[in-house]
C-alpha cells in the first residue's frame, strides 16, 4: 500500500544513495511525456525537501525543454534488490547551466564527469513509497563507461555540434535554453 510523507527521512534517503539507477518524468503542457534512466554518481540528497542530480550530455534534452515550459518533475527509484520497495520523489524542479553562477559551488559536489550539461535541483514536496512487489530482483554487474569515453573523444567544437544538432530542441520541438557553444558555457 503506497505511503505519503512531507520530506525525505534519513530512511528514504539511505535508499535513494545505495540505488544504481533512477528515472526521471517530466512532461510539458502538451506533447510526449519523457522518462529518462539516470546512473553514473549523479545525484545527492541536500536536505529533507531537495535534491540535485547532474546531467550529460545524450542523445535528447528533453527534461529541460520540459522544465522552461512547466517545472514539475518526479524521480522514482526502485529495489531490484531486497525487500521490494519504490519511493517516487516529486516536486517542482529547476536546471542549472555551466554559464550561471551557482554552477561552481554545485557541480563540486559531484565527481567530474565530461560533458556536464546541467544540474537540476528538485523542491521534493511530496514522497510516496509503495510496495514494488512487481518489480524483479537483478544484480547489478557494473557501471557503463561507454558515455564518458565517448564524451572524451570529443572536442569542445565537436561536442557544440553535437548538441546544437541533438540537444538543442525536444523531440516536440520545443527549445531546450541550452546555450551555443561551449564558450558561452564558460564566459
Amino acid at each position: 500500500m503506497a505511503k505519503q510523507f512531507a520530506a525525505i527521512s534519513p530512511e528514504h534517503q539511505a535508499f535513494v544513495e545505495r540505488q544504481p539507477i533512477f528515472f526521471v518524468g517530466t512532461a510539458a503542457a502538451d506533447g510526449r511525456v519523457n522518462v529518462s534512466p539516470k546512473g553514473m554518481d549523479s545525484l545527492r540528497v541536500v536536505g529533507p525537501n531537495r535534491v540535485m542530480w547532474l546531467n550529460v550530455t545524450g542523445s535528447g534534452n528533453e527534461t529541460a525543454a520540459h522544465l522552461l515550459q512547466l517545472p514539475r518533475m518526479t524521480l522514482m527509484f526502485c529495489a531490484f534488490e531486497g525487500a521490494p520497495l519504490i519511493l517516487r520523489l516529486y516536486g517542482t524542479a529547476r536546471m542549472v547551466q555551466p554559464d550561471q553562477a551557482e554552477w561552481a559551488d554545485l557541480y563540486a559536489q559531484f565527481p567530474p564527469l565530461p560533458a556536464a550539461r546541467q544540474i537540476y535541483l528538485l523542491d521534493v514536496n511530496l514522497v510516496q513509497t509503495s510496495c514494488g512487489m512487481a518489480v524483479p530482483l537483478m544484480d547489478l554487474r557494473e557501471g557503463r563507461e561507454n558515455l564518458n569515453e565517448v564524451h572524451h573523444k570529443l572536442s569542445d567544437g565537436q561536442l557544440d555540434d553535437y548538441r546544437q544538432r541533438k540537444n538543442a530542441q525536444s523531440i516536440d520541438g520545443f527549445p531546450t535554453g541550452l546555450p551555443e557553444s561551449a564558450e558561452a558555457l564558460l564566459s
